[in-house]
């Protein structure tokens, strides 16, 4: 996800000096590069373990989560990369960053959008649908379409300048099961060792013809929704 993040990093142009959130900084890996460009940066991630991997690179990684951030009028902007699509509660995470943000601050990142692993959730779906269990009800995701998101910043006080909706599919250094036991764990929660083996088994069958290719090995078919937006320099009353 870092080295898949500089491009997002680049719409944010971080300048030295600068203080910067890292919503969903994760083990710092991609934090480490907002330290690098000279800023004064904060790494939250509601994952106790990876805080403990971000302090680990010498960052200030605290745990917090999005819909609630401790911080008001303090960032310059605030960056995230790969995390917002785990954070159903859209709405509270926007109004959360537009507090953290000075007048004037940016809200910069990516994450899935409408259309994100589509082959893999409809395999998913119909799998879990031929053993009683409604899929919606296990997803942990939401991945908004640019019309949607749009709506909400503005709603919520911010300018929005950039909103890019585009395909990415991305080769995984793991197979189908270890993609899917990795990122969509809550899917697998209602089964015992030998259904999810099962479940994995069906899954990855179905989607085989779509992501693997028997030279380069699996994909996923990511699509990503990538946006820059500004928190007004006079707040309007």
């Amino acid at each position: 996800m870092a080295k898949l993040g500089r491009d997002v990093l680049a719409l944010l142009a971080p300048q030295a000096g600068e203080r910067v959130l890292d919503l969903g900084s994760g083990d710092g890996a991609l934090t480490e590069q907002l330290v690098l460009a000279g800023c004064s940066v904060i790494g939250v991630d509601s994952s106790a373990a990876q805080i403990a991997g971000a302090r680990a690179r010498g960052i200030d990684a605290r745990v917090a989560a999005g819909e609630s951030l401790p911080f008001e009028r303090e960032f310059d902007a605030v960056f995230s990369n790969a995390t917002l699509h785990w954070m159903r509660s859209a709405d509270l995470v926007v109004q959360s960053v537009f507090r953290a943000l000075r007048p004037g601050g940016r809200f910069v990142g990516e994450l899935g959008g409408a259309g994100n692993v589509d082959t893999i959730r409809r395999a998913r779906t119909a799998a879990l649908a031929r053993r009683d269990v409604d899929a919606n009800s296990l997803d942990p995701w939401l991945f908004p379409t640019p019309q949607w998101y749009r709506r909400l910043l503005e709603h919520e006080g911010f300018e929005v300048s950039t909103m890019l909706l585009f395909p990415r599919d991305t080769m995984v250094p793991t197979d189908m099961a270890g993609w899917i036991e990795t990122f969509a764990q809550p899917f697998l929660s209602p089964f015992d060792t030998d259904a999810r083996r099962a479940v994995l088994q069906e899954v990855t069958e179905a989607v085989r013809p779509r992501l693997y290719d028997a030279e380069r090995g699996w994909s996923v078919d990511y699509v990503r929704l990538r946006f820059s937006a500004v928190r007004p320099a006079e707040d309007v009353v």
